[in-house]
């Protein structure tokens, strides 16, 4: 592959999680940091979700996804039961706190994403969005 090819790809990765504030040291001015608001959202995704389940969908080390969900458990975002798939896992469930705080990331996320589209002309939206699409497309091949 081309060096330019790759200085790009990492010069748009840089730009790109700038512009979003993906580096930030709060995600979205909150207490969360962007690994903590996506582990909220893969536990959202089911009623219960296994924590190998998380493990395997985000490839987080088991050490730091169990002090993360530690965290959650303390502020009263989820609540743990035994796997009936694992005996050494645990599922765990959401709170009416974790579905609250899960519903604020998510509004925050979009009114983010609002702000930085809201100078484009329509044309403009559904070019970017059909570019990301097909990254998608590619990178998934």
């Amino acid at each position: 592959m081309a060096k330019s090819s790759v200085d790009s790809i990492r010069a748009f990765n840089r730009y790109y999680t700038h512009i979003i504030g993906l580096l930030d040291k709060g995600y979205l001015e909150t207490g969360y940091s962007l690994t903590e608001a996506r582990i909220l959202f893969e536990i959202s995704i089911a009623e219960k979700k296994d924590t190998s389940e998380i493990i395997d969908t985000m490839l987080i080390d088991k050490g730091y996804l169990s002090r993360v969900l530690k965290k959650f458990e303390k502020d009263q975002l989820i609540t743990r039961s035994k796997s009936p798939k694992d005996a050494r896992a645990s599922q765990i469930k959401l709170t009416k706190k974790g579905i609250t705080e899960l519903n604020l990331l998510n509004a925050l996320t979009d009114s983010k994403i609002e702000e930085l589209l809201k100078n484009l002309t329509r044309e403009d939206v559904n070019k970017l969005v059909l570019h990301m699409n097909s990254i998608v497309k590619i990178l998934d091949k």
